[in-house]
């Protein structure tokens, strides 16, 4: 009698995955990316990474989105002389990157990197806000974080456990961490360029079958609640089919002052009003309201029939995201605050949120944030990439948005001129349906105008 194998469900696992190619590409970001061009992984080029620099370009004369923006363009080169580029501090300073990407990228390969750039979980913590943001290589750790394990390196990257805990985040890195996002970016839009394809054309476990998102307005903070009528009607005039308030003080420009949450409802009423019952509308105090004036708000929005209510309380008020949820009809859009994938589940699973939002940078760039939209995908949510920043983090987001199956809307900047770099050829519009059309260029999709970058780089560090 034949004796019966025993099969681990390990075994099972991964004998599954690799008994077909889409499936065992799941596994190396490389295998797939050879696969969508029917090649094998072994006939791409060569990807080891020969050189990393920074381009210092002048901002002087361009509206920064985010004032932290330093005009800082990093560069990962392989040795076959494919250029991966992404904007560096746009969000968040990260002082030391070159040194950084000296030690950690320099003679390896693309194809080793991607797996393990981004794979940390994070650290899992009430709200998400005892994540530990990388630090410029040598400088002290933050209060309450034992030091790395990487000399020189914070905690981001060597996965130093919280003092006196025991813990240490899974997979041996914390997000976020902004040294390793930019890098995720330039080897993503490496690997895409290597095969002549976009990104989103060989992201794991995305869809590729899209080729256009739709486009709403996103209002800048505005001074006054009369200034933001005429920014809606703009906006309509232009095409689009939908608009989300980013409400200011809430005031009038004469007159006594009136509590803030109050003047946020008159501009929603007054919105509605001006653009009529079938434009889309959503609201975004970004953490603003205590718990009464969400509710009261929210229940306005209800009212009028806007489409989400995005950030209407400090994100580590889990409890009072969830009496809002059941109290309200519009979802909750929540999650740029968060900073791991287990306070992601977590949020999830006891239903403080409606959708997930992300900042690509804050979660392990195009690696993590695929990694969060497909934990909501498989909880039947919505997950809407925060796109805000120039061209760079813009194609970033639209990348993941193209992707992933439960991404539907595309948030422009508005004006979208503010995001415009002059040294990238291609600019982000809307068709005549309110759409952004999928990028047909490799990588990130964003060609650059080396005469135009010639003319504002003031150095180029090596």
């Amino acid at each position: 009698m034949r004796k019966q194998q025993h099969l681990s469900r390990r075994d099972f696992i991964y004998g599954s995955a690799m008994g077909t190619g889409a499936a065992a590409a799941l596994f190396d970001p490389a295998l797939a990316a050879a696969q969508s061009v029917g090649v094998r992984r072994g006939d791409l080029p060569d990807l080891t990474v020969k050189e990393v620099k920074v381009y210092v370009t002048d901002v002087s004369n361009v509206h920064r989105l985010n004032t932290t923006e330093t005009g800082e363009l990093v560069s990962v080169v392989t040795s076959s002389g494919i250029e991966g580029i992404y904007s560096l501090g746009n969000r968040n300073h990260t002082d030391g990157w070159l040194e950084w990407a000296k030690a950690a990228l320099v003679g390896k390969s693309v194809t080793d990197l991607l797996p393990t750039l981004a794979s940390t979980s994070g650290m899992k913590g009430p709200g998400g806000f005892d994540s530990t943001p990388a630090r410029r290589p040598g400088a002290a750790p933050p209060a309450g974080f034992g030091e790395a394990q990487r000399p020189g390196m914070g905690p981001a990257f060597g996965g130093a456990a919280v003092a006196g805990s025991g813990l240490q985040p899974h997979g041996g890195g914390a997000w976020p961490n902004y040294y390793t996002a930019a890098a995720d970016v330039c080897l993503w839009d490496i690997l895409g360029k290597a095969v002549n394809r976009p990104i989103y054309k060989i992201l794991q476990g995305g869809t590729n079958t899209k080729d256009r998102v739709m486009a709403y307005a996103s209002s800048n903070h505005l001074a006054a609640i009369e200034d933001y009528v005429p920014d809606v009607l703009k906006a309509k005039q232009l095409g689009y089919k939908g608009y989300k308030i980013h409400p200011g003080a809430g005031q009038h420009r004469d007159g006594p002052p009136i509590p803030t949450y109050m003047g946020h409802m008159e501009m929603i009423r007054e919105i509605r009003k001006a653009v009529g019952d079938e434009f889309v509308l959503m609201h975004d105090p970004v953490q603003r309201y205590n718990r009464f004036e969400a509710l009261t708000v929210g229940r306005l929005l209800d009212e009028l029939d806007y489409l989400w209510f995005e950030d209407p309380i400090r994100t580590i008020d889990q409890e009072g995201l969830i009496e809002l949820g059941r109290k309200l009809n519009l979802p909750l859009h929540v999650g740029e605050f968060l900073y791991s994938i287990a306070d992601y589940a977590e949020y999830i699973k006891r239903d403080a949120l409606g959708a997930v939002r992300l900042i690509s940078d804050n979660v392990g760039a195009i690696s993590g944030s695929m990694r969060v939209g497909l934990l909501a995908d498989a909880h039947g949510l919505e997950c809407a990439p925060h796109n805000w920043g120039n061209e760079f983090d813009m194609m970033v987001a639209f990348q993941l948005e193209l992707a992933l199956p439960n991404a539907y809307w595309f948030e422009m900047p508005h004006p979208v001129e503010y995001t415009d770099r002059a040294y990238l050829k291609n600019k982000f519009r809307i068709d005549a349906d309110s759409y952004i059309l999928a990028p047909t260029d490799p990588g990130l999709g964003l060609p650059i105008d080396r005469d135009a970058l010639d003319k504002v780089t003031k150095q180029i560090n090596r």
